[in-house]
């Protein structure tokens, strides 16, 4: 517990402060001789308040170099936790309990219950984050505010206690008849020539270099709390995404979470000749891909952007080739080439209908196989669609969809129009004649496959997509702050590790010199600076004897 201090020299020291403000004196352990403790040159701290108020609780609990030990321990763990299976972001098309249940059995299974899938996208990630960013900012006001103030407002006639009980010392008698304050005065233009700046009080003398450093770890401290700011702004929405996409030649999607739509309206696969590969290779008869390469648009939604609300109206922004390490970029927005897969899919048909006993045509009209239309006026019929299944498939006699992919597409619509009924009559639709077959068209739809037909006329108004390309969709706002955080990081930790704070306080009284000096680390260093200084100012003296405890009195 702490109390007020009131000094020798007669100055009053607010509670927890170790040495004093005025004079230096050691307020705690005074006729002690261990060397005295430096750190915020003994100031006071408000983490050392007595009687603490909540507020206090609370800065104390972040101040506390323990606590935020623990915190960065549980992050890192956490972090390692997160990392033993795949989180979920890395996933294409796959069911997350399915696939952590399948690949990993029951680990996997647990991982997923507990939500470890999305480690670092979860609200108590996130929750410590914040903490080591709180924890960061109070440790360091704590520490920092009181460093301050005493640098600022150093003493340059320091107590004798003071000085003798620093780790660079030293007691000595200065030769008869020496002016004292012309010695101090010659000295401290030795100690300028070493770069230090030097202040002077008659015959005491205060030195010091290279304070800067002492600013380091806050600097480090400051790059860390833009660096995690920049990591939280992720979860802003629209600030990140790292999302993949598989998008069918020919096709148009919207890019989730976003108002862009992108295109991919061409994909190019060179492979490599036969020639140019080795023998094991060939032997095996595998397919080796040279190159591979989207022709991609993208486009900006300008309404409608809702799939409900109608086809949406688009604008083209930007267009690009990408391949491997060469991606889409529009303000922000990056389109990577990730992978590829052969998928021989119908992207669109154009089908016509008739009547199959007159064979008379009532037009045709585009059906695509992804976002088909909600109806389609052919001639006097109006085709409402009911129903759209990209792989057909029946479960216990009810028409589901086995995946997204237009495997087996299947169309069920409401046809109204001459000779049917009023509210309409079922039709379902194949548009492969090897689906047509297996599921049996014309026996499902009955007698209206007596009056109307839907079928392709010919191969023209087929469209195929030979490959489904894969891109992997980055936006990531927040990295210029995490740069500018790394960078900030970096330069505190040149100034703390290049450079050391050095002092060296000097004081003679009745031609007895006493000499303190100290520094934040590299001892050998200061104590060769001051037997230098020394050397040339006509007192012999050798480093060793600077070590704490040297007296030549």
């Amino acid at each position: 517990m702490f109390y007020n201090t009131k000094c020798d020299c007669g100055h009053q020291n607010p509670t927890g402060t170790t040495l004093c403000e005025s004079c230096g004196n050691p307020l705690i352990d005074a006729d002690g001789r261990d060397i005295l403790e430096m750190r915020y040159d003994g100031m006071a701290r408000r983490s050392q308040k007595t009687n603490p108020s909540l507020l206090d609780k609370v800065w104390n609990f972040f101040s506390s170099v323990k606590i935020a030990v623990w915190i960065i321990f549980i992050t890192l763990l956490a972090s390692a936790v997160g990392t033993i299976f795949p989180q979920e972001n890395t996933f294409l098309d796959m069911e997350p309990s399915q696939y952590y249940a399948d690949n990993y059995g029951t680990l996997g299974k647990i991982y997923y219950t507990l939500g470890l899938s999305h480690t670092f996208s979860s609200w108590w990630f996130i929750t410590l984050l914040f903490m080591i960013g709180t924890s960061l900012v109070i440790c360091s006001l704590d520490r920092v505010l009181p460093l301050y103030r005493a640098l600022s407002k150093q003493q340059i006639r320091k107590h004798l206690n003071f000085l003798v009980r620093q780790n660079v010392t030293l007691v000595a008698d200065l030769p008869a008849n020496t002016d004292e304050v012309a010695w101090t005065n010659q000295l401290g233009a030795l100690l300028r020539k070493k770069n230090y700046r030097v202040h002077t009080d008659g015959s005491a003398l205060l030195a010091e270099k290279y304070r800067f450093s002492r600013w380091g770890p806050y600097i480090n401290h400051i790059g860390l709390i833009i660096f995690l700011i920049g990591v939280l702004m992720r979860s802003i929405p629209g600030w990140h995404m790292d999302q993949y996409m598989g998008i069918l030649e020919g096709e148009t999607k919207p890019i989730p979470h976003t108002s862009y739509f992108i295109k991919n309206e061409k994909f190019t696969l060179t492979l490599y000749d036969d020639k140019d590969l080795p023998e094991s290779i060939k032997a095996k008869g595998q397919i080796v891909p040279k190159t591979y390469e989207t022709q991609a648009v993208l486009y900006h939604c300008t309404a409608n952007c809702d799939d409900t609300s109608g086809a949406p109206v688009l604008e083209e922004v930007d267009k690009s080739d990408i391949t491997v390490n060469h991606p889409l970029d529009y303000k922000g927005l990056q389109a990577y080439q990730f992978d590829y897969k052969a998928t021989p899919l119908l992207i669109s048909v154009k089908p016509t209908l008739s009547n199959p006993v007159t064979g008379e045509s009532y037009g045709s009209f585009d059906l695509p196989m992804n976002n088909p239309k909600d109806s389609y006026q052919v001639g006097p019929y109006k085709l409402t669609l009911k129903g759209f299944f990209p792989e057909f498939g029946l479960e216990n006699g009810q028409p589901i969809s086995k995946s997204n992919d237009p495997k087996a597409p299947a169309f069920i619509f409401s046809i109204t129009g001459p000779g049917l009924a009023d509210k309409g009559e079922p039709y379902l639709y194949f548009p492969r004649q090897i689906d047509k077959e297996t599921f049996s068209q014309d026996t499902i739809n009955g007698a209206i496959s007596q009056k109307l037909k839907i079928a392709v006329g010919s191969m023209e108004g087929v469209q195929f997509a030979n490959y489904t390309t894969y891109l992997n969709i980055r936006v990531d706002k927040a990295m210029p702050y995490i740069w500018v955080g790394a960078a900030i990081f970096m330069i505190g930790v040149i100034m703390g590790f290049y450079w050391q704070h050095r002092r060296i306080w000097i004081r003679i009284d009745a031609g007895k010199l006493t000499l303190g000096g100290h520094t934040n680390k590299n001892y050998f260093g200061l104590r060769n600076e001051v037997a230098a200084a020394l050397n040339k100012n006509g007192f012999d003296v050798s480093p060793k004897i600077l070590a704490n405890g040297g007296n030549q009195g």
